[in-house]
């Protein structure tokens, strides 16, 4: 049997959601609302049979929608999702989940009362790209990870709600989190206002995580170039995440800096008791160039695999990947960031695992 779901917004995102969950036999594609009658007309002929409609109570009081999807400007995410919520249907917001970390668990007591799923719209950790980065990174094929950085880029769609931090930055921090399976202790930020007073249009963010590894995210709507790139340097390889490169959207560099001891010094003559050298010419640094390997990827589209992972767990009980804990852990990310943006000061994150 099918879950009946009601998509809540057509604006940027929502077409998208509409064509995904159109395409699922796992689920019916119920009821559309948007306050845009035009918009509501406009994909009433695309989708024949789909009820639209402009209320949003309408589709709270209506007992066959399972579920709700909202894709909607952020400052009603937590509102519509926590009537959702209440009127007893499971709910998958776009990221962000809300726009503080109070909202969030908020959100999470009502679905775990209510014995329902509450999803985050982190896309790209069905990516099967973002995916294979994790298995380089678990299995130990870069060796120690140093650092990663990451640029997400573009011209345009310059947003009058949110800065580019909220608007961009969860998909970085979601990944960077599901890459490293930890979460940051310390973030700081700086931004810079062109357009916009008080609307940050360029963010640059440098975070530490456990284990000394450091991570920056640059994100702009003010650049001439779409970048969307990950790079990850460990001790032994490095690989790059190219989102926009649908060639090559993963390449893996034997690439790396290697540490010997230098043959004209007694062995180990000069280490302190933890094994480390106690000068600079105890050691020479030799730089390695290897191949570069392009892996072949089971490319699916993630927002279609993102879409049926909310069905499956609504139709099963199963905790989803991304469920409202790792929404809020984003937004307590960001929110730490934001804190930075504003004092110009480190910030710490005291972020919950659950």
């Amino acid at each position: 049997m099918s879950v009946k779901v009601a998509l809540i917004g057509l604006g940027y995102w929502g077409p998208n959601l509409a064509r995904s969950l159109n395409s699922l036999k796992e689920a019916q594609l119920h009821t559309i609302c948007d306050i845009d009658t035009g918009r509501l007309e406009q994909f009433g002929l695309q989708y024949p049979g789909v009820r639209v409609t402009s209320d949003y109570n309408e589709v709270l009081k209506t007992r066959e929608i399972d579920a709700v999807i909202l894709a909607t400007p952020v400052h009603n995410h937590f509102k519509l999702a926590k009537e959702a919520l209440k009127a007893g249907k499971s709910v998958m917001v776009e990221k962000p989940l809300a726009q503080t970390s109070a909202e969030c668990r908020e959100l999470i007591a009502l679905a775990e009362t209510g014995g329902l799923t509450l999803m985050t719209g982190h896309v790209f950790i069905y990516n099967a790209a973002v995916q294979k980065v994790k298995e380089y990174i678990q299995s130990g094929e870069l060796g120690q990870v140093y650092y990663i950085y990451s640029q997400r880029l573009n011209l345009g769609r310059v947003r009058q709600d949110v800065n580019a931090l909220w608007n961009f930055a969860p998909h970085d921090f979601s990944i960077l989190c599901y890459w490293l399976d930890a979460i940051p202790r310390q973030v700081i930020a700086r931004g810079y206002s062109y357009i916009q007073p008080g609307i940050e249009d360029v963010v640059f963010t440098t975070l530490n995580f456990p284990g000394g590894v450091a991570a920056n995210v640059h994100i702009s709507w003010l650049d001439p170039h779409k970048v969307r790139r990950m790079t990850v340097v460990g001790s032994e390889k490095m690989v790059v995440y190219d989102d926009v490169n649908s060639e090559a959207r993963i390449m893996l560099y034997d690439k790396g800096v290697s540490k010997r001891e230098n043959a004209q010094s007694p062995s180990g003559s000069n280490r302190d008791s933890l094994g480390r050298y106690e000068t600079f010419g105890e050691f020479q640094l030799l730089l390695r160039a290897g191949d570069v390997l392009i892996p072949k990827l089971d490319f699916k589209e993630p927002l279609k695999m993102e879409c049926r992972h909310f069905i499956n767990c609504v139709s099963t009980g199963q905790r989803p990947i991304t469920d409202g804990y790792e929404g809020l852990r984003v937004v307590q990310i960001l929110e730490a960031a934001q804190e930075s943006l504003a004092t110009g000061s480190a910030q710490s994150i005291n972020v919950e695992r659950t």
